[in-house]
């Protein structure tokens, strides 16, 4: 709270995610995607306040109000997995990465000390973190091997939903697409994968459905083939997300976004829109998966 003023971080956010089920939630740095994943989590700052619900299952609890020690104890590694956007801040700086994947593997696996070297081993190989490696402390990793550490951790569990926090940062090219293919796989072997990232192409290569945030909400999801293909996006801010990407037309979307403790009361990308009106000082309501007053013709351009 910036001033003391509240930051109304993600707003009237609402999706479901099946199991064997991709959804990449894209957006410019500061839109609010690693907020939703913090909240879903259990890992917001202390002053934060949620509303709303967020359930694994019908049945299941609801994380938003979930106590800590249910979260640590039953959800977080086991029904709920995490590749953090940070990784070397979550692994522990004075042990080595054997030691966190070991202590992981046995506490979530329950794998007996006689199989523990050997399934260590699988993990990391499982996120291509090098095996010689292993015995290195966090502090001696490249940001590109903190960020497999990380991921061989996060897949340990089979969790039933992972999230994953921009899992392809300090990668090449060659490893974003085994990372991704790897997570692709964890998809197709029924669970489900929130993927959070700005690398629209691993987006591409991974997604069932894809969300995009803007200012704190959802302004279109839609299905990874129409989003990317024909009939392309309908939010002008998404269209302007691909048309940035230098194998397409390379042009950045002009202005910066908003301070999300700045809002205005109407749509957020207004000031940067091209098609912007007098009705844009309204707030464009949520509907057929679209939230804008002047959304894109569904057509492919000619």
């Amino acid at each position: 709270m910036p001033g003391g003023r509240d930051v109304a971080a993600v707003n009237d956010v609402s999706f479901d995610l099946a199991a064997g089920e991709c959804l990449a939630l894209v957006g410019e740095s500061g839109c609010g995607k690693s907020v939703l994943a913090s909240a879903l989590l259990g890992l917001l700052p202390a002053n934060a306040r949620t509303r709303g619900s967020a359930r694994l299952a019908p049945e299941g609890p609801d994380l938003l109000t979930a106590s800590q020690a249910m979260l640590s104890r039953t959800v977080r590694g086991r029904r709920l997995g995490l590749i953090p956007q940070s990784p070397s801040a979550h692994l522990t700086p004075v042990r080595t990465v054997r030691a966190q994947l070991e202590e992981t593997v046995r506490e979530v696996t329950g794998t007996p000390r006689a199989g523990l070297r050997a399934a260590t081993r699988r993990a990391a190989e499982r996120a291509a973190f090098p095996l010689d490696h292993l015995d290195r402390y966090p502090h001696q990793l490249s940001g590109g091997l903190a960020q497999r550490a990380a991921t061989a951790l996060a897949l340990v569990g089979e969790a039933p939903l992972l999230i994953a926090d921009e899992p392809t940062t300090g990668l090449d090219r060659d490893l974003v697409d085994r990372t991704v293919d790897e997570l692709r796989r964890h998809v197709d072997d029924g669970h489900g994968l929130l993927v959070i990232t700005h690398d629209l192409a691993a987006a591409e290569r991974i997604a069932d459905r894809v969300a995009v945030m803007y200012a704190g909400r959802i302004v279109e999801l839609r299905s990874s083939p129409d989003f990317f293909g024909e009939p392309g996006p309908r939010h002008p801010y998404a269209a302007g997300l691909l048309d940035a990407l230098p194998e397409r037309a390379f042009v950045p979307i002009p202005g910066l976004p908003p301070e999300l403790d700045a809002l205005p009361a109407g749509c957020a990308f207004a000031p940067r829109c091209p098609a912007a009106s007098e009705t844009c000082a309204t707030l464009p309501a949520f509907a057929g998966g679209l939230a804008c007053h002047h959304p894109r013709e569904a057509v492919a351009d000619a």
